[in-house]
């Protein structure tokens, strides 16, 4: 560049190549209080609602924000009055309430956290808030561990969903092993009754009762029937099954409740905080396991009656394959590990990838509080990024048949699906989550998590080794924002020198989420408006270009006061940010996504294409395209001219959604997200115009516009369309 640079200019250029500012030129604002741009409105979490805190519970359902709750309560206590608009407002407060009690600490049940709110907010003494809350307490249904989205998530959330399909996998065992119980006890009792000890006196007495003692002389009645032949089980087969019968009895795997259940001995435990730990108890009950699975098997055979000494003596012998009874095996429970990623290291992680590699039926939850920590090699000031939770989730995938899954603790309620699924899977999986509770910012863990998705320092993904025989269908980027791009856009509203609002459209970046860590805020410098200037380009466009010397990457901050500033980065964050762009391109081909083998197979059939056209220029097809518009650029499809919108039909800005999943949670026929997890109205016709105004008031982001409504006969139209004028 030949333009002269100011001073100004030459320090904020010197910032970004050497990391150095004179400590006169630094804004007065601290930059410990800075926050990306995007996240600034929504820093005040207990006002909004969303996914958390959740209900973790029992059964099928066994995780529900409390959001949905609140409006079913709303719903449910509702129905019988005539206006139920100060109910739902009171309801509303008590949820803003409750998500405040958590924010600061409090914890419990659903119900107990809910009745400290109703106290703090009838402490004022109004009759009708108590009125309408005492209404809704005897409406609520649901209970169960209220669980916000801060460190505790990950470990709950997955503990809870590990029980609940464990109950029903033991619960199916457990049955199977008191069928084989009682058969068993059945086919032995039947012997005793035909053998002389079954003919005595006293066992003829206490099996046909007091009632006939006077009736029969059982002296008598024994010494005729011992004198009868009888069959009988052969010695050998007593044995066998009395000895099947005391590894059913004694087995500790699942509490399978017999007539002897007074002696059954302590089950063992299944969940660890130690892969060394799970992998020992693991190898120590194998051979309890296997024996299990052999007599299950003889039991069923005998039960049946089917068993041949001949043939199954040897198959049963102690010379049997280790494998046999993998049937069996598979219905024993599986192992629970939860373990903090800064404990996984030496021992612990090769115990880890043993249990994996080994196809250990272990579920293991690896939990990351922090990802951004520096490299203890200074190579080239290496800014290391979570490098050890992908770098675990990476060897997983490697592997090719554990089920893996990474996502951070913001998303886990919008994937609970899939950690069900994974929890369900016939073999290892491993789940990395980032809880988003670092100790460098002071921001609440949800958007700190959110923001690690949405920068792709954490990125979600799945990978299914039973949904299908491909990558196509075993891995899954869908769960993240826009998928097809480097970085997530969003617009940005703000207001500029002349008091405007000014609107702006910014990708937010691995630098965006670094910017709120005040343990790296040396790697930015904020620069008030005054000292903005035309060299200054966001960090996405720098990442894009060419390296410029006289370019000056920033991103948007806000600091104390609401003030916007642009935030010069450092050499070293945009590199960590090129490092982090190029691991999410990776996942990005997995995905199918700009696969650079699939592009290059295209461009090389279009080059046979074209060299085969012009071998033939006079042959042209009968439905030729349009010629391309001269301003079009090359390789580009001409945009098609944008069309007239209705002002009276409901729409949203779809490009615009944060995936808060408000509007789906009113109406899942009328609202619907696309391939890119973004909302729009999927019929219009499926809800009424209340629905539609009740979600614009929920959007978090304003994008819902009602439009006018779709049937003029619809109740209390006049008030809706008060409600619904603000977004228009």
């Amino acid at each position: 560049m030949t333009a002269t640079l100011d001073s100004t200019q030459q320090s904020q250029i010197a910032f970004h190549l050497a990391g150095r500012l004179p400590d006169a030129e630094r804004p007065q604002q601290p930059a410990a209080a800075a926050c990306p741009a995007l996240l600034a409105g929504r820093r005040e979490l207990p006002a909004l609602r969303y996914d958390f805190p959740v209900v973790l519970a029992s059964g099928e359902r066994f995780v529900r924000p409390l959001s949905a709750i609140i409006d079913e309560v709303i719903h449910a206590a509702g129905t019988e009055l005539q206006d139920h608009g100060p109910l739902t407002h009171h309801l509303l407060r008590l949820e803003r309430e409750i998500r405040s009690l958590l924010a600061a600490g409090e914890h419990g049940t659903l119900a107990s956290v809910w009745d400290g709110a109703a106290r703090l907010l009838v402490a004022g003494g109004d009759a009708e808030v108590e009125a309408s809350l005492d209404r809704a307490r005897r409406a609520l249904k649901a209970d169960g561990d209220l669980v916000d989205c801060d460190r505790s998530l990950p470990g709950a959330f997955a503990g809870r969903a590990w029980h609940v399909v464990q109950e029903a996998k033991s619960a199916r065992l457990a049955a199977d092993l008191r069928r084989l119980i009682i058969g068993l006890t059945n086919i032995l009792g039947a012997d005793r009754a035909q053998s002389r000890g079954g003919r005595s006196p006293e066992r003829l007495r206490a099996s046909l009762g007091q009632t006939y003692e006077s009736v029969f002389d059982f002296d008598a009645l024994s010494r005729v029937l011992s004198t009868q032949a009888h069959g009988g089980l052969a010695p050998p087969r007593r044995e066998r099954i009395e000895g099947v019968l005391a590894v059913l009895r004694a087995q500790r795997f699942v509490h399978a409740p017999s007539d002897d259940d007074a002696h059954t001995p302590r089950g063992y435990g299944f969940e660890f905080t130690s892969c060394t730990d799970a992998l020992t108890a693991y190898r120590e009950r194998l051979p309890r396991a296997r024996e299990l699975a052999r007599a299950v098997a003889v039991a069923e055979l005998e039960v049946r009656g089917e068993y041949r000494d001949g043939v199954h003596d040897a198959l049963f012998g102690a010379s049997a394959d280790d494998d046999f009874g993998r049937d069996t095996l598979a219905l024993l429970p599986d192992y629970f590990v939860s373990v903090p990623m800064a404990r996984v290291h030496g021992e612990e992680t090769d115990s880890l990838m043993e249990l994996l590699s080994a196809g250990v039926p272990a579920k293991v939850l690896v939990q990351a509080d922090d990802l951004l920590e520096e490299s203890t090699v200074a190579r080239d000031g290496h800014f290391a990024v979570g490098m050890r939770a992908r770098q675990l989730a990476s060897m997983a995938l490697g592997l090719a048949d554990v089920f893996v899954m990474q996502a951070p603790a913001s998303l886990l309620y919008q994937m609970r699906e899939a950690v069900r699924r994974g929890m369900a899977f016939d073999g290892p999986a491993l789940f990395s989550v980032f809880s988003g509770a670092s100790g460098g910012t002071t921001l609440p863990p949800f958007l700190v998590a959110a923001a690690a998705l949405e920068s792709r320092a954490f990125p979600a993904f799945t990978f299914d080794p039973s949904a299908g025989p491909n990558w196509a269908s075993r891995f899954d980027l869908s769960a993240n924002p826009q998928t097809d791009r480097d970085w997530p856009s969003y617009e940005i509203a703000y207001e500029d020198d002349g008091h405007r609002l000014a609107r702006e459209q910014v990708e937010f970046t691995f630098v965006d989420f670094v910017a709120a860590d005040v343990r790296h805020a040396s790697h930015l410098a904020p620069v008030k408006r005054a000292a903005w200037n035309d060299r200054m380009v966001p960090v996405h466009e720098y990442l894009r270009g060419t390296p410029d010397a006289g370019r000056i990457p920033f991103v948007s901050v806000v600091t104390d006061g609401d003030v916007l500033y642009r935030a010069v980065t450092d050499d070293r964050l945009v590199r960590a940010a090129r490092r982090c762009r190029e691991a999410w391109h990776s996942l990005q081909e997995l995905g199918g996504i700009h696969n650079s083998h699939a592009e290059r197979l295209l461009a090389r059939e279009a080059t046979a294409m074209a060299a085969a056209a012009a071998a033939a220029p006079t042959a042209v097809p009968a439905t030729a395209p349009a010629a391309m518009p001269a301003s079009a650029p090359a390789g580009e499809a001409a945009a098609p001219a944008a069309e007239e919108r209705d002002p009276d039909l409901p729409y949203i800005e779809t490009m615009r959604c944060t995936t808060c999943n408000e509007c789906t949670q009113v109406n899942t026929k009328m609202f619907a997200y696309n391939e890119n997890k973004q909302a729009y109205i999927k019929d219009p016709d499926a809800g009424t115009f209340a629905q539609l105004v009740e979600a614009a008031e929920s959007c978090q982001v304003s994008i819902i516009h009602p439009g006018k409504p779709r049937n003029p006969g619809e109740p209390g139209l006049a008030e809706l369309l008060k409600r619904a004028a603000p977004f228009a």
